[in-house]
């Protein structure tokens, strides 16, 4: 136990503790965005995949339990490193070249990391929870269900997305996302000697940082790219018309 809080204390430790969580969580990124781009394989896909998730609940909450843990541990062990290395050097040496030759991603990942974490908060709220007052639309989406009884996911993405503060506001976030993964990812690089293993081509693993940060943005800034350009509007206008037809009927049969 004394051993676990000696490597927990040091900075070691910490910087084992915000690689190991943005590793998992760089998984859980890269999962998510499969299982988010069958959107364009139509409601039948991603209505299964989302009927899937939501049959294991003792796997979905536990998992969404860890993750949310992992973001707590990543963003705490941030902060502690970025104390310590202030308290370390409380002022910078004259002409430091620190802030010209850092990266703009490097510069801001703590205030990035502010966002991104205020943005999976909404983000749970709006899909996972489907808390009606944060999707701006009116709509419980908890209750969208499709022609097969199953969760619409299609539809909830559709009409989430619909509205374009909240798909600027995504798009931003995952752009920030994008930018805290590359500087990430070339850390965690560098940690584990992959520029000293590189030789010559050191600059490999900075370019699969980089490259892999800007997939991940295409990819997942195409949803609401496409939804904001027209993608799905028949089918979204259609279900609209259904459920205010719905909830008229209901008013009617209440009184």
């Amino acid at each position: 136990m004394n051993f676990l809080m000696k490597i927990w204390n040091s900075s070691l430790g910490k910087k084992y503790i915000m690689g190991i969580s943005g590793f998992v969580l760089v998984f859980f990124i890269t999962a998510h965005m499969m299982g988010n781009f069958q959107i364009f394989l139509g409601p039948y896909w991603i209505n299964t995949y989302g009927q899937f998730l939501h049959e294991r609940h003792e796997i979905l909450w536990p998992a969404r339990i860890v993750l949310f843990t992992l973001v707590v541990l990543h963003i705490w062990s941030a902060f502690k490193l970025r104390a310590e290395n202030q308290a370390a050097r409380p002022v910078g040496y004259a002409g430091d070249p620190a802030p010209l030759a850092a990266s703009y991603a490097s510069r801001t990942i703590m205030m990035s990391g502010i966002i991104i974490a205020a943005f999976v908060i909404f983000h749970l709220l709006h899909y996972a929870l489907g808390v009606r007052a944060v999707n701006l639309t009116g709509i419980d989406f908890s209750a969208l269900r499709d022609s097969e009884g199953r969760p619409d996911i299609y539809l909830m993405l559709l009409l989430g997305f619909s509205k374009w503060p909240v798909a600027v506001f995504y798009i931003i976030a995952v752009g920030l996302l994008c930018l805290h993964l590359s500087h990430g990812m070339r850390a965690m690089f560098q940690s584990v000697g992959w520029k000293w293993t590189f030789g010559g081509v050191s600059k490999l693993p900075d370019r699969i940082a980089r490259w892999f940060a800007v997939v991940i943005f295409i990819i997942y800034t195409s949803v609401p790219v496409a939804v904001m350009c027209g993608f799905g509007r028949a089918y979204r206008e259609t279900a609209v018309q259904h459920l205010t037809a719905s909830a008229v009927a209901g008013k009617e049969a209440a009184r």
